[in-house]
């Protein structure tokens, strides 16, 4: 039997799919496990522990949800040389992607002092505890926390004995077997922009996989415009500015929904060259990415490993 959970989460949709005898896995269930994942890391939430820990000076105890998914953005600050940091709230606050409304953008003088708040390096763990170095050190955890939801949707269809499955949060996905009762392979679509990079999205290659992870970070996804000048939501936290690259969106292949998403948002920073590089040098990764080419033209390449995915 196929059965479909829906719902709303985290500000977007969530869908999962799975065969099996019967009904073990309810909407229920998963609901309660995106409120305990949104009490923890939820900058919306006034009362979650992630609002609390960055009001406090010196850092705090966190729960399980908050250490997991801090030690992971931890590693990949390391791996990506501070490309990926969550010590970026303070200026996503401040090029207006925060929870609070601005009134102006962000001079050089304001980017400059929020800057020395910057560095995942302030950021200690201490057993069940973490430590900041500055009083003024705030993390955001949007980066990774619905690849994170993801995953544990994933992990309770594994502990029911369920083999056959597909988990989807805005946008986020990870698989797991086959459609039953026909045996197909899961095909998931790739949207890219129109002509504009900004423009309404439309599916442009779809892939196959049967064990992983999905997830993708794009340029058009979240942007305002002001003074004829379209700034993304993607913050270059060594620079304090939104990112300007020829980038337009990157789809990450990983065994994890975590550390595919993580790593989208990095490597859309890092730019085409250096993110390609960086993928090709580690097998456990496969990219897709869109950009815009010098001469204005929409275009598309991707990793070697991420051919065997595309439905010819």
């Amino acid at each position: 039997m196929k059965y479909v959970l829906t719902g709303e989460a985290q500000g977007t949709t969530y869908q999962v799919i799975y065969y099996a005898l019967d009904s073990i896995v309810t909407k229920k269930q998963v609901d309660s496990l995106l409120i305990k994942i949104d009490s923890s890391l939820s900058l919306y939430k006034p009362y979650s522990l992630i609002n609390r820990f960055n009001q406090s000076d010196s850092g705090m105890p966190v729960d399980h949800h908050f250490l997991t998914v801090l030690e992971k953005s931890l590693l990949t600050f390391k791996e990506t040389n501070g490309i990926f940091d969550v010590t970026v709230q303070p200026l996503v606050q401040a090029w207006g992607f925060g929870v609070k409304k601005i009134n102006k953008l962000p001079d050089s003088s304001t980017i400059s002092k929020l800057k020395h708040c910057i560095g995942s390096n302030l950021l200690q763990v201490s057993g069940t505890k973490v430590v900041k170095k500055k009083s003024c050190v705030k993390v955001d955890m949007n980066g990774i926390g619905q690849g994170y939801s993801v995953d544990i949707i994933a992990d309770l269809l594994d502990q029911k004995g369920i083999t056959n499955y597909m988990v989807e949060l805005g946008g986020e996905i990870k698989v797991r077997g086959r459609k039953q009762p026909n045996n197909e392979k899961m095909r998931i679509g790739i949207e890219t922009p129109g002509a504009d990079e900004f423009e309404r999205r439309v599916m442009q290659k779809v892939i196959v996989i049967e064990e992983g992870a999905i997830t993708t970070s794009g340029n058009y996804r979240r942007y305002y415009e002001t003074q004829g000048k379209k700034i993304s939501h993607l913050i270059d936290p060594r620079t304090g500015y939104p990112v300007e690259n020829e980038l337009i969106s990157i789809t990450v292949y990983a065994k994890d929904a975590m550390t595919a998403d993580a790593y989208d948002n990095a490597l859309m920073v890092m730019g085409l060259k250096e993110a390609m590089h960086f993928i090709e040098e580690r097998k456990e990764l496969a990219a897709h990415f869109i950009y815009k080419a010098e001469n204005g033209a929409i275009r598309d390449t991707m990793s070697r490993q991420f051919y065997q995915f595309v439905q010819q």
